[in-house]
This record gives C-alpha cells, sequence and structure tokens, in this order.
C-alpha cells in the first residue's frame, strides 16, 4: 500500500527537505548565530572587536534616543502595513471576481515592479514626486501651484516610498486567498438581510483571514528594518533603526553595538509573526466552533 493511501508521511520525506534546510542552517541560522555572540562583546579601538563579554551594548539601545528610532521604526511598519491593506484589499477583490483575461492583465500590473531593482525603483519614483518631478511640473505647468510640494526628504516620502514597493507584498497573498473564496456565500447573506459592511466583518475578512495574514506579515517585517527608502527620500531628518544599524557597521565600525540592535530587530519580527499568527489560529478556531 503507497503512503499516500495510508497518509503516512513518505520516507524520503527527511531526504526531500534536506537541500533547504542546509541552506537555511548555512545562510540564515549560522550568521545569526555569529551576530548574537558579537552582541556581548566590547568594542576596542579602531573598530576591533575584544573578546570581552559586554552587556551594555544592550543597555544603549534603550537610551532615549535609540530607542526613538526604533519605535519610528515600529510606526513607520505599522503604517505602511495598515495602508497596504487598506488598499490592496479591494484590489485582491477585484482581481478575485475579474474575468480570466482582465484577472492575468491585473496580476501582470502588480508583478511588473518587480522586474527592476528595488535600488532603481526608488530612484526612479524620486523623479516623480520630487521638486522638480513630474507631479510638481505638471502642477505648476496647470498654475494649481506656485511652488513645488516638499514630498521628499521628509516624512512624506518615505511614506510613499514604503506603500509603493510593499504594495504588491500585501496584494498577492489577499488574491491568492480571494481567488479560491467562494462567493455564493456572499450572495447568500444578501439574500438573508445582511448589508455589505457586516458580509466583509462576517464572512470575508474572517475566511480570508490566512491571506491578510500573511500579507501583513510580509509587509511589517522587511518595512521594520527598511534602510534604502528611509535614506533616499527621507534624508537627514528621517533615521531608522535600519539606518541605525548600517552605521554602525559600515561607518562607525561599531559591530558589536550593530548586532545588539539586528538581534533586538529579529525578535521583534519573531514576537510580530508568532503573534500575528496565534491570533489568526485562534479566531479560525472560534470560526470552526460555529
Amino acid at each position: 500500500m503507497s503512503s499516500e493511501a495510508t497518509g503516512k508521511p513518505s520516507r524520503n520525506f527527511p531526504f526531500l527537505i534536506l537541500p533547504t534546510l542546509v541552506w537555511y542552517v548555512l545562510f540564515l541560522v549560522i550568521p545569526l548565530s555569529f551576530i548574537f555572540v558579537f552582541s556581548f562583546l566590547h568594542k576596542g579601538d579602531f573598530g576591533r572587536i575584544e573578546y570581552v563579554f559586554d552587556i551594555s551594548n544592550y543597555s544603549r539601545v534603550f537610551e532615549y534616543l535609540y530607542f526613538k528610532m526604533v519605535m519610528r521604526s515600529v510606526f513607520l511598519a505599522f503604517f505602511t502595513t495598515a495602508t497596504c491593506f487598506v488598499l490592496a484589499f479591494p484590489l485582491a477583490y477585484v482581481m478575485a471576481r475579474s474575468p480570466k483575461s482582465l484577472k492575468n492583465a491585473l496580476l501582470g500590473l502588480v508583478i511588473v515592479p518587480f522586474w527592476t531593482n528595488f535600488v532603481i525603483r526608488v530612484y526612479a519614483l524620486k523623479l516623480v514626486i520630487g521638486d522638480s518631478g513630474i507631479i510638481n511640473k505638471t502642477l505648476m505647468g496647470l498654475g494649481i501651484i506656485a511652488e513645488p510640494i516638499a514630498m521628499t526628504h521628509n516624512l512624506v516620502g518615505v511614506g510613499i516610498g514604503m506603500i509603493y514597493n510593499y504594495l504588491p507584498f500585501m496584494i498577492l497573498p489577499l488574491y491568492v486567498t480571494l481567488e479560491k473564496f467562494d462567493f455564493t456565500l456572499l450572495d447568500a447573506a444578501y439574500d438573508l438581510g445582511a448589508n455589505r459592511f457586516h458580509t466583509l466583518i462576517k464572512i470575508l475578512l474572517p475566511l480570508s483571514l490566512s491571506g491578510v495574514v500573511t500579507g501583513c506579515i510580509f509587509v511589517f517585517i522587511p518595512a521594520f528594518g527598511e534602510f534604502v527608502i528611509p535614506d533616499l527620500l527621507g534624508g537627514s531628518q528621517s533615521m531608522y533603526v535600519g539606518n541605525l544599524i548600517t552605521e554602525a557597521f559600515l561607518k562607525n565600525h561599531d559591530w558589536p553595538f550593530g548586532s545588539a540592535l539586528s538581534s533586538i530587530l529579529v525578535l521583534m519580527s519573531m514576537i510580530a509573526f508568532l503573534f500575528t499568527s496565534s491570533g489568526a489560529m485562534l479566531r479560525g478556531q472560534k470560526a470552526g466552533g460555529h
């Protein structure tokens, strides 16, 4: 009797996951282990690492200046995730209910940004929203504004850049989930007297929760440690934890402090992941119980 018929895992199963496991250990677990060890060492003269146990690197993170940057990064990640969700859910819904030809065209438009490098996309966006960019030139040419609107080198530019670059990471998981959704359930709810709002809250969102959770994880975790977009679109006025880690490693050559910041970044990302996943599981169990 085959393993598929009995429901038992195949004997080759451990060998199938071995390449992925080796890659995971070599290029994720081991580097993160080095970072964790370095975070408890001491910075010596000229950027050298002294192999002396030192926990002050973590206490420095909670100093007002650095802690403020961490909290600013948390807010930016939450803002980016929430805004991307609000923008992505209606689009994913339309894509899922569109005819196949239009569905493929919309899906292609979502994927197109991935054809170019991340940094190039940020620079291209800067040409659009900059002081001499397309938007300001058009508005000034039409006489709507007398001087350029400042959309770069401030929080506005950072927000626009984050949403622009991370929106596809929210759209795709939502689309995959909604494409499999049985939309006759919505028609049944309307027939039973439910309005659009209650149908959205009671049926559509709970049954597409797996896509919502996946999209939030895909956006929140990389947005939390983002440093390219704040550096190119925010300038010196917007300093986030990703920029701080970059400066600690590359400019100040303070590897222990940079490692401590990186360890806290990984820890907070894991907490956010576990919190989101456990919340989704609990809601799924409640929905299943009803």
